[in-house]
């Protein structure tokens, strides 16, 4: 009889845990990335020390334990932040601000689980979606129109079979598709509840006649349109399960070692977040805001920075404000000074006056630091550094409205003095 292993349970950026743990399952979670750290523990035999980072949800490495990373904002939150990066213009939200159908779950997986089923059996509703889809095969039949070349290639203008080439209408579409491997996946998961998995179980019967993907294939892309418009919500949310599943390492001359899993990077996530409702704000104020607007340090051009996002003027030529977003708590003891510093870079090569840095949470209200050594501009100061924070705690329509007052005050760079 198999004694099942206890599952282990880290917190986001908390202390390391000294975990039983075999090598193999121990070296998959170190290569894997996906802990701040996992090093054998020097006071335990047969025990890693494994120390989780930004990163929340529950993974199961080969013969190892599920190992489940809590996060410190609250689940409902996270999912927030998720479904406004994924559709700023609310496509996909419904009425109470941004929320999104996490169910009576506080864990990462189960949340996610049960978000997901609700989205496919919203998007399925109404039938499954059909579409044309060209297809290429070998037939006994003549059907659509012979692929000549194929043909003398393989079988050298013998008939049949045929290679021909066809538009049929199928429910195996791009959209299926993603809909049908995102729930294969959550059914893969560790930690899925009962009544969960039973109605993932049922959306996998309806969308049968979808193939799903195969594990590492690209993500088929597809238009949205009017057709498609039921299916818009969950395609985002499928889509950032199957970007977001199953981390793989191989490292040289070995085997790869798969952690199946689902893994939120908090860090990347908030920064996503911050940009897009900042973007959304600056655009009602005629602002065109840049994402990942890459520049260099120097003029070799050796050096290369990519603030998270820099504001310009209507036309998009002149750069007025420079924004980056920090996942991580604001400390009184000058701890974040490199932050300041990185701000600085930005602002002077972009030739701004000011630049701001957005934590999540923090304990200090907005305030700036003027820069010694900086020319004085038509105001009579010098360069300026602002750090504002916004707790991820708070409800969103607080949140959103943090982040507008930091649009208006950014909006003052471009109004003159």
């Amino acid at each position: 009889m198999t004694v099942p292993v206890p599952d282990v349970v880290l917190h986001e950026y908390g202390p390391a845990v000294s975990v039983p743990l075999g090598a193999a399952a121990g070296r998959a979670l170190a290569a894997s990335g996906v802990l701040q750290s996992a090093t054998p523990d020097p006071a335990r035999d047969g025990h890693w020390l494994l120390r989780a980072g930004s990163r929340v949800g529950a993974l199961r490495t080969p013969g190892g334990p599920v190992v489940r990373i809590m996060p410190k904002t609250p689940v409902s939150r996270i999912f927030f932040l998720l479904g406004f990066s994924l559709a700023p213009e609310r496509a996909w939200r419904d009425d109470r601000e941004g929320t999104v159908d996490t169910g009576s779950y506080d864990d990462v997986v189960a949340a996610l689980a049960h978000a997901v089923e609700r989205r496919v059996d919203a998007a399925l509703r109404q039938g499954v979606l059909q579409g044309y889809r060209e297809v290429e095969e070998s037939s006994l039949v003549v059907r659509g129109r012979i692929r000549e070349a194929d043909q003398i290639r393989r079988h050298f203008g013998r008939t049949p079979p045929v290679e021909i080439a066809y538009d049929a209408y199928t429910a195996d579409t791009a959209e299926n598709r993603i809909l049908r491997t995102a729930v294969e996946r959550l059914l893969r998961l560790p930690g899925v509840p009962g009544p969960v998995r039973r109605r993932l179980a049922h959306q996998r019967v309806r969308l049968a006649d979808a193939l799903p993907l195969v594990r590492g294939q690209e993500l088929p892309r597809w238009q949205p349109s009017r057709l498609n418009s039921r299916y818009q919500p969950a395609l985002r949310l499928c889509e950032a399960v199957l970007r977001g599943s199953s981390p793989e390492h191989r490292p040289p001359g070995s085997d790869p070692l798969a952690v199946d899993g689902f893994l939120f990077d908090m860090n990347q996530l908030f920064e996503d977040f911050v940009t897009v409702a900042l973007s959304e704000a600056l655009k009602a104020h005629g602002l065109a805001p840049r994402l990942q607007d890459p520049h260099h340090l120097d003029l070799a051009g050796l050096v290369r920075i990519r603030p998270d996002l820099v504001v310009r003027t209507r036309d998009g030529r002149t750069p007025v404000a420079v924004v980056d977003a920090k996942y991580k708590v604001e400390k009184a003891d000058g701890g974040l000074n490199a932050d300041l510093y990185q701000a600085l870079a930005y602002a002077t090569v972009l030739g701004l006056r000011e630049a701001h840095l957005v934590y999540a949470a923090g304990r200090q209200p907005t305030r700036h630091h003027e820069v010694r050594g900086t020319a004085a501009g038509t105001d009579g100061r010098g360069a300026r550094l602002y750090q504002h924070s916004v707790d991820l705690a708070r409800e969103p329509r607080h949140l959103l409205s943090a982040l507008r007052d930091i649009a208006a005050l950014l909006t003052r760079a471009c109004t003159p003095t």
